[in-house]
């Protein structure tokens, strides 16, 4: 079977049809050849061509009628017209119909090889700009129960207002994708989708991040760098663990929303834009800003359209159909390991699952994944081996921690989560559903500060 570049070629003189030909069939590419615009639009219908070339003033239908076919039927192939009458008038024309690129007669050997390399290169570019595209975006939810499905009800609802949304929810729920599905399902799915973790970045740098900065507006800024909400204008921008900002940043993102435009730093000129925010906390908000910790005015702007995701362990009739859709081609999951799944209290819900099911694909040694496998998983650390686990008759694990201080009890539990996750501070975090700048503050105590033990 041929692997090369199928190329449509319409011409209705017989000398230039058989030199375009020819000199296409030298460049490595397979030809159909036909000497008229209706021949042209016919295969079209019949065949898939990767790159179309055709002359512009043909008998019957001429060459624009080709290339308005061919951009109908698809838009990123391209198409290379051909014209003896090469004016401005015409290119012009040609251009804002779509044509990639236009030749002028007599053709030559390095104008056409110049121009398929124009075209190749654009169409790989679109190609990767798709792919990057749903890079960023993601897959969409997979809705397997009533309560993914509530959601993803609601997100069609709101999709298509410029309403905020903040989504709630435990670390490892999916916040980041759903906010990819507001996007993908709203007006603004074929412009940018721009994300930012809020606890990731140190806050010295934070308004840089959202808001970008002028050429020398501090050490560093040798030229002018655009924001994420400049990024993202006509948009969305998704700010994740929105709680962990500080009161100065609460104030600057508020007068954001409020007023559609902002400074960059170091600059003096407001920029306008048209962003759509969705933002995302594991904090309880209504608890911070009755501290004091997070704005109140903040909160309502953000709150327009609340969306809250229930923690793996309440929607246990998802935790199976989950499972499966992780699983790679030819890997099934036993009976037995289905319920060892369903044993299990997923602390980091959603990601935690799939991280599990991936290892469980990579290492399984057969096409089966049985509850031995599962079990050794699902312990602390990672196991020298697979052995099998039999799972202990569930007893009350509250019993012993009544009356013994709060206060002690949280230590031990950090202490301990710091240890299964080999000192790895952003998964502790994750675990605990708190935020990474959280956790940092708690072990600022001297009472946490243990080297974690393997």
């Amino acid at each position: 079977m041929s692997t090369r570049e199928l190329v449509l070629l319409a011409d209705d003189e017989p000398l230039s049809r058989e030199f375009l030909q020819e000199a296409l069939q030298a460049q490595g590419l397979e030809v159909v050849a036909v000497g008229d615009g209706d021949a042209a639009i016919a295969l079209l219908h019949q065949q898939q061509f990767d790159i179309v070339v055709t002359d512009l003033k043909m008998p019957g239908q001429d060459g624009q009628a080709v290339l308005a076919t061919s951009k109908a039927q698809q838009p990123e192939r391209p198409v290379i017209l051909v014209t003896a009458h090469g004016t401005m008038d015409v290119a012009i024309t040609a251009m804002r119909a779509g044509a990639d690129d236009i030749l002028e007669k007599p053709v030559g050997l390095a104008e056409l090889e110049l121009a398929l390399t124009r075209v190749r290169d654009r169409r790989r570019l679109l190609c990767e700009n798709r792919f990057l595209r749903a890079e960023s975006t993601g897959h969409e939810p997979f809705v397997c129960g009533p309560a993914t499905r509530a959601v993803v009800e609601l997100i069609d609802r709101v999709a298509p207002s410029k309403a905020t949304v903040l989504i709630r929810g435990e670390s490892g729920t999916g916040k980041e994708r759903i906010a990819a599905l507001v996007h993908t399902r709203s007006d603004r799915a074929a412009r940018p989708f721009i994300k930012l973790n809020c606890a990731a970045v140190a806050e010295s740098l934070l308004e840089s991040e959202l808001f970008g900065h002028e050429a020398g507006a501090f050490t560093g800024a040798a030229r002018r760098r655009e924001g994420r909400f400049e990024l993202a204008d006509g948009g969305t921008l998704f700010l994740d663990e929105v709680g962990e900002m500080s009161a100065a940043m609460q104030a600057k993102l508020l007068r954001v929303l409020q007023e559609g435009e902002f400074t960059r730093v170091g600059g003096n000129r407001s920029i306008v834009v048209d962003v759509r925010v969705v933002a995302a906390t594991n904090r309880d908000l209504e608890r911070d800003v009755a501290a004091g910790r997070f704005r109140d005015d903040l909160f309502y702007r953000l709150d327009v359209v609340p969306i809250f995701l229930t923690p793996l362990r309440q929607r246990p009739e998802e935790i199976v159909p989950l499972a499966r859709s992780f699983l790679r081609p030819g890997i099934t999951l036993t009976a037995d390991a289905e319920a060892a799944l369903q044993q299990w209290s997923w602390p980091g819900n959603v990601r935690e699952l799939q991280n599990v099911i991936q290892r469980l694909c990579l290492l399984a040694p057969g096409r089966l994944v049985d509850a031995a496998a599962v079990h050794a998983w699902l312990q602390p650390g990672r196991p020298d081996a697979l052995p099998t686990v039999v799972l202990q008759p569930a007893t009350d694990p509250y019993e012993a921690l009544a009356g013994r201080p709060l206060a002690d009890i949280e230590a031990e539990l950090v202490r301990r989560t710091l240890r299964r996750c080999q000192g790895n501070r952003t998964r502790t975090a994750e675990l605990l559903g708190i935020g990474v700048r959280t956790l940092f503050n708690k072990l600022k105590d001297d009472t946490l500060v243990e080297a974690p033990r393997a």
